[in-house]
């Protein structure tokens, strides 16, 4: 391999309802954001990779490299994947093969406009055999909680705590969303909100546990190590990176209370990065519930199995910006989560990676992380289905 990625621009538009605009119109302003940060031009791109999931449903389009063919009147090799992270992922290979210097990656998505009939895509994509059985969105992060509650045998106070600490989740998501310009909720809640709803539903996740329908776009640009510092003075590398896969069905997997992806996914990118997990100071976690970022910080092995939902509990009594776990700082999230940040599926891991990139450059504004020390390292995880699919990557300032 020909040294690290690195991410020389980064640009993305409000996640949210933009039933004005159309999705080249959204991915061109994600482009242009990035494109004038790092003043890289159509014609000194070599490659693009494209992500979305619905868009031929949702805008009737058809190949979608074609579409984005003519939206940036270039020739050059064009994928089309699932999720950002897939479209990542492709583009790193291609540029350690040697294969390309400069390559755009981005993503979009345009839910909002069949928003009575994307409730049905959804699951039906995340997993069909449910969705059969007459499954919602909603259900497996539902069976998934009661799967983990019987496993590790929490009852009485410690569930009530519990169900507290999956409340905290959402009211501290949406609290940072309140610093993020982009977010598609800028609104504070209270535990209150989320047990009031999970009450109305009569469920033991509620509307405020879960992550919207959004609109929105992302771009990046990628360069080789050898050409990044023609783009940027302090480029961001992409340090180690992975990908796994597991049964499309959830119900049918061994293990229901986490997720293997994320633990086969993790492990390989440390090693890449050649780091261990607590250098690690900040990360963006897919919070498609709040079931799930409780849950993704014992896969990716910052708290123990069964134990995460105390630290999130013991650290949100008086929450400071971060969980503290075993006597270590932990920032999650500082964008607002896909909770309160959106979630328009093809541009959700732009997101994610936008704002670790931002951070270790210092330019994350209100939110901007205050460490103990220098910010060096974080990481990003993103899914694609309920775990069918998970991408995690390792970024940091310098080259090792």
């Amino acid at each position: 391999m020909r040294g690290r990625p690195a991410i020389v621009a980064v640009g993305r538009t409000r996640f949210g309802e933009h039933y004005e605009k159309e999705p080249e119109q959204l991915i061109e302003e994600a482009w242009l954001k990035a494109s004038e940060e790092a003043s890289i031009e159509r014609k000194d791109l070599e490659a693009c990779y494209l992500s979305d999931y619905f868009l031929p449903i949702t805008n009737k389009l058809g190949l979608e490299e074609g579409f984005l063919s003519e939206l940036t009147e270039l020739h050059v090799p064009m994928e089309a994947t699932r999720s950002f992270g897939s479209a990542l992922l492709n583009a790193c290979n291609a540029i350690q093969a040697g294969r390309y210097k400069v390559v755009l990656v981005g993503g979009l998505e345009k839910m909002t406009d069949r928003w009575d009939k994307i409730r049905d895509d959804l699951m039906l994509l995340e997993d069909p055999w449910s969705y059969y059985a007459g499954c919602t969105p909603e259900a497996n992060h539902e069976l998934m909680l009661r799967a983990y509650i019987k496993k590790h045998g929490i009852t009485g106070k410690n569930l009530e705590k519990l169900n507290l600490a999956l409340a905290h989740i959402s009211v501290k998501n949406h609290l940072h969303a309140t610093k993020n310009e982009y977010a598609q909720y800028q609104r504070k809640i209270t535990v209150e909100h989320v047990l009031k709803a999970r009450e109305d539903a009569r469920k033991p996740l509620g509307l405020y546990d879960f992550a919207p329908i959004s609109d929105g776009a992302a771009a990046l640009v990628l360069a080789s190590e050898e050409v990044a510092k023609e783009f940027a003075d302090e480029p961001v590398y992409i340090l180690g990176s992975s990908s796994a896969t597991d049964y499309l069905t959830f119900p049918a997997r061994e293990n229901m209370t986490g997720f293997l992806v994320t633990e086969i996914a993790v492990k390989a990118a440390l090693k890449m990065a050649g780091t261990s997990l607590w250098d690690i100071q900040m990360a963006e976690l897919y919070d498609q519930s709040t079931v799930m970022e409780m849950i993704s910080l014992e896969d990716l092995g910052f708290c123990e199995h069964g134990k995460a939902w105390m630290s999130i509990y013991e650290s949100c009594q008086d929450y400071r910006g971060y969980y503290q776990i075993d006597g270590r700082k932990l920032f999650v999230n500082m964008n607002g989560g896909l909770k309160a940040d959106g979630n328009p599926l093809g541009a959700t891991g732009g997101a994610q990676i936008l704002e670790i990139y931002k951070q270790l450059k210092g330019q994350a504004g209100e939110r901007q992380v205050q460490s103990d020390g220098e910010l060096k390292c974080g990481c990003v995880l993103e899914l694609e289905g309920f775990g069918t699919k998970g991408y995690v990557y390792v970024l940091g300032r310098d080259r090792e």
